[in-house]
């Protein structure tokens, strides 16, 4: 098997049978967590210089290896792939994530002060290296259009509601000496908390028809929220059955 061949079977997260490319998911799954690991503390001890290099150089060799693989996983020309291939939406991810190493070089690469931030998109990287996170990403992509529509018919439910809440409840809060909903964006958050059932308590109606304003909202909040988990645990499902299905139908294919 030529080189690229054996590079790209390696890095290919869809090649789940392969031992050496489970051993490199679990490396580079290992080299994210001690990559993210530093922002769970204020205090920045030794060792998290260590941490960052290693990350870094393990992140470095990954965008290098997909890079030279980009042809392998594209529809276009060898050239038209390897050129297009950093402009995509993980490879941008991954040189944003790469980034923050340059911090650990010297004064001269100050500049990169953002590198605290840009360490958080490091986090985005486990998808491709963490099968149920993959899955669900697949089943969002093809189920976005529906789950667009829910998302649209949730923003809209809210602002409705939010408009009834903020021209109903006219009560004075007892504690400021201003209104309960001082402006619409205070509405707009009430609702919001109300249809996904969080319930801060923060901010809420104190006048009985503010009160059935929020009854209705939230039997009517449960029913909204329940579809998209009914629609991506179904397409999970449906997923998980397709990938089943093609895993045996190349195991067939290759005993031939």
């Amino acid at each position: 098997m030529p080189l690229r061949s054996r590079i790209h079977s390696l890095v290919s997260p869809r090649n789940k049978d392969s031992i050496t490319s489970r051993i490199y998911d679990i490396v580079m799954l290992i080299a994210i967590a001690i990559g993210i690991l530093p922002l769970m503390f204020r205090t920045q001890y030794p060792i998290f210089w260590y941490f960052d290099l290693i990350s870094g150089i393990c992140f470095i060799v990954d965008y290098i290896l997909r890079w030279c693989t980009a042809d392998f996983d594209s529809k276009r020309s060898k050239v038209a792939a390897f050129v297009v291939y950093p402009f995509t939406p993980m490879a941008i991810i991954d040189l944003l994530s790469i980034l923050p190493i340059f911090n650990l070089l010297g004064p001269t690469f100050k500049v990169f002060r953002v590198s605290r931030l840009l360490k958080i998109l490091r986090i985005f990287k486990v998808i491709r290296y963490f099968e149920p996170l993959e899955i669900i990403l697949s089943v969002v992509r093809r189920q976005g259009t529906i789950l667009i529509t829910v998302f649209s018919l949730a923003v809209f439910y809210i602002f409705i509601t939010a408009l009834i809440m903020f021209n109903a409840e006219e009560q004075i809060n007892p504690d400021t000496g201003e209104y309960l909903f001082n402006g619409f964006f205070d509405a707009f958050y009430w609702a919001a908390c109300t249809l996904t059932t969080v319930g801060y308590g923060d901010i809420y109606p104190i006048s009985d028809i503010g009160r059935i304003i929020s009854v209705i909202s939230s039997i009517v909040g449960i029913a909204i929220i329940a579809l998209p988990s009914g629609i991506v645990t179904a397409g999970y499902m449906e997923e998980l059955v397709n990938r089943k299905k093609k895993d045996e139908r190349e195991s067939e294919v290759e005993n031939e």
